[in-house]
């Protein structure tokens, strides 16, 4: 294991992975600045610069390789089977030549890193096979337990402080234009050998552009999606997806230090704990079942705690950290949560504020679509050909025209005037080897916007399911006939698929609803639509938030905010944030964690007024009545 000494920088080598590790494994206790140069069987690594004290070190690189690289899971398997007879090997294309390289790279990667704090986190790697050298950043870990430097949850920083957030222009909803740095974004996010990213790329031919994105499997299992009208657009917005479910998934800002029951801690901290029952639960029945993987909650049930900020009433608020993050349970051993928590509420944003806009309308979308489902509550129907944006129709007839289906976009907005809609492809051409009905949902301040967003959402599920279901269509039958067997998120879409299954969405135009035996006659003008639910222009962000909040306050509803950005995050000045409303009916995937127990079926089960703010009617038929508990839709939601 020769080594020396450049520019303060001891350099290490190792000509097999396995003497790496061991040679890493004595550095990092000894309390030097060192530069790793491991052989590896088809290259050479170089780097990190690794410091005391200084987050970025060789463990961070691993993780971060481990969810960069494409042959990952193949090496591992390998070195699984093998043991130390393959890590061990020297590879035979480690020749004279190939180590004199490496050690002319370590050089000057050392001497790049005495003049730049900013190089400590680069990586020089030397393919083998063609003697080809690549250098790539990566960004550190913040869990990595060597250089992890996460400050412990308090409730001090849960605060998110009054300061006037800016928009480029007071009709927008947008702190920053990401598009303009759309190219900075994916230099520092985007590698397929260290990157938070990977794998970013078009998929398919598709009605509109589509780029898909992944992130590591430490961080999470999910990526990021992206549907415009332009392919730079769609490769940011997947970039910007998988950062959310990044941050989504576990605290990687502040380390998670509270853990009691809501009775112990509510009475240390009064008035600053939020009390779990108002979330909503999963039938009591479910508990008892064998294998079911939540617990049933009561006050005296320990659990971790993690620490938001009530924008409601503009104080600090104990939230479990099972609501906060959705994936805890993948990367620590620790109490089952009591409900199924997804990504519902998570959003990524240019500051705090944004990314709490954006979960608290993905809140209201969802909340509305499951009380118009819950309640069978027909909705009005917008005719398209009025909108302002153009591209709405032309997107409606594109789908009509290339994929055969109508659609249909109905008003399915709150008494709290929060634009949501409701869109619906049926097919036109009736065979039984395509899907008979597809749903989405879009919301947004603009009603416009928030009609756009559910087609954007439309298109893609239309796409997705001509393919899958043709193959998959004795699952769709089976679910009809067998609710328990709606069991992953793409069974919702799947079920209704199902012609016969589709017949259980007539009520949305009034068909069968006891309180409106006619569907609306007339479809709503979009553009008079857009008029009536027209957001006040604010050019401080904050306040189009505070608007938010006052409307859901008048509702009952405390909003709750946890901050979910990660260093990761700050690295390009994003924030991250899960949006908590407890009231709303929390979307489910598996019709056996379907959560609408323990709301006091107050407002979830009042059959919703159409029109938003105000309450008057928007032709829909919907009546200011309390459903009871037999007349509660039993069947599992069709949100794809």
């Amino acid at each position: 294991m020769p080594d020396n000494t450049l520019h303060g920088i001891r350099i290490l080598t190792a000509d097999t992975a396995e003497a790496g590790r061991i040679m890493a494994d004595a550095a990092r206790t000894a309390e030097i600045a060192w530069l790793p140069v491991i052989a590896e069987l088809d290259r050479v690594v170089i780097g990190p610069v690794v410091r005391p004290g200084v987050a970025g070190c060789d463990l961070c690189l691993a993780e971060r390789r481990a969810g960069a690289r494409s042959d990952h899971a193949e090496n591992r398997a390998l070195s699984e089977r093998y043991g130390t007879a393959f890590s061990a090997h020297v590879s035979p294309l480690l020749t004279p030549l190939a180590a004199d390289l490496a050690a002319t790279l370590a050089e000057a990667l050392c001497g790049r890193a005495s003049e730049s704090e900013g190089e400590l986190r680069t990586v020089t790697v030397l393919r083998l096979a063609d003697l080809r050298v690549t250098h790539h950043k990566f960004l550190p870990d913040p869990h990595c337990p060597h250089c992890g430097q996460m400050p412990d949850d308090a409730p001090e920083l849960a605060v998110i402080p009054r300061q006037v957030r800016l928009k480029p222009s007071p009709a927008g909803t947008r702190v920053r234009d990401l598009l303009s740095e759309a190219a900075a974004l994916e230099t520092l996010y985007a590698d397929d050998e260290t990157g938070i990213v990977k794998d970013l790329r078009a998929r398919g031919l598709h009605t509109l552009p589509f780029v898909e994105s992944k992130v590591g499997p430490r961080e999470s299992v999910d990526g990021g999606y992206g549907r415009a009208f332009d392919f730079r657009t769609a490769r940011v917005t997947a970039v910007a997806e998988a950062l959310e479910r990044l941050g989504g998934g576990r605290p990687g800002g502040r380390r998670t230090v509270v853990s009691g029951s809501y009775r112990e801690l509510s009475a240390t901290h009064s008035g600053a704990v939020l009390d779990p029952s108002t979330v909503g639960m999963h039938d009591p029945a479910r508990y008892q079942e064998a294998g079911f993987p939540y617990q049933a909650y009561h006050p005296d049930l320990s659990m971790p705690w993690v620490w938001g900020f009530s924008l409601t009433d503009e104080h600090p608020v104990l939230v479990p950290e099972s609501l906060a993050y959705y994936r805890t349970q993948r990367h620590a051993s620790g109490p089952r949560p009591f409900v199924s928590e997804i990504s519902n509420g998570c959003a990524l944003g240019g500051c705090i504020e944004e990314a709490a806009l954006y979960g608290l309308l993905e809140l209201a979308e969802r909340d509305a679509f499951l009380r118009t489902w819950y309640t069978r509550t027909p909705a009005p129907l917008i005719d398209l050909t009025t909108a302002r944006d153009r591209r709405i129709p032309l997107l409606a007839d594109q789908i009509r025209v290339r994929q055969g289906y109508d659609v249909e976009v109905f008003d399915v907005t709150g008494e709290e005037g929060v634009p949501c809609f409701w869109a619906l492809a049926r097919d036109r051409v009736h065979r039984p080897d395509r899907p008979a009905v597809l749903c989405a949902a879009g919301s947004g301040l603009d009603p416009e916007r928030g009609v756009l967003s559910a087609l954007y959402e439309l298109v893609t599920a239309v796409e997705a399911y001509l393919m899958l279901y043709p193959e998959r269509a004795h699952e769709a039958e089976r679910m009809r006939l067998d609710s328990e067997a709606v069991r992953l998120m793409d069974d919702h879409a799947l079920l209704y698929c199902d012609a016969v299954a589709a017949e259980r969405l007539d009520f949305l135009r009034g068909a069968g609803h006891p309180d409106s035996p006619t569907p609306t006659p007339t479809p709503l003008d979009l553009a008079a639509l857009a008029e009536r639910y027209a957001w006040p222009p604010n050019p401080d962000l904050r306040a189009d938030l505070d608007a938010l909040v006052r409307r859901y306050a008048a509702s009952g509803l405390e909003v709750i905010v946890v901050d979910q950005t990660t260093p990761v995050h700050a690295a390009a000045r994003l924030a991250c944030a899960k949006v908590l409303a407890p009231g709303l009916l929390p979307m489910t995937f598996g019709h056996h964690l379907r959560r609408v127990e323990g709301l006091g079926l107050g407002r979830a089960m009042r059959v919703p007024l159409r029109g938003g703010a105000g309450g008057t009617s928007a032709g829909g038929g919907g009546t200011d009545r309390m459903m009871t508990a037999t007349e509660v839709n039993p069947w599992p939601h069709p949100f794809p």
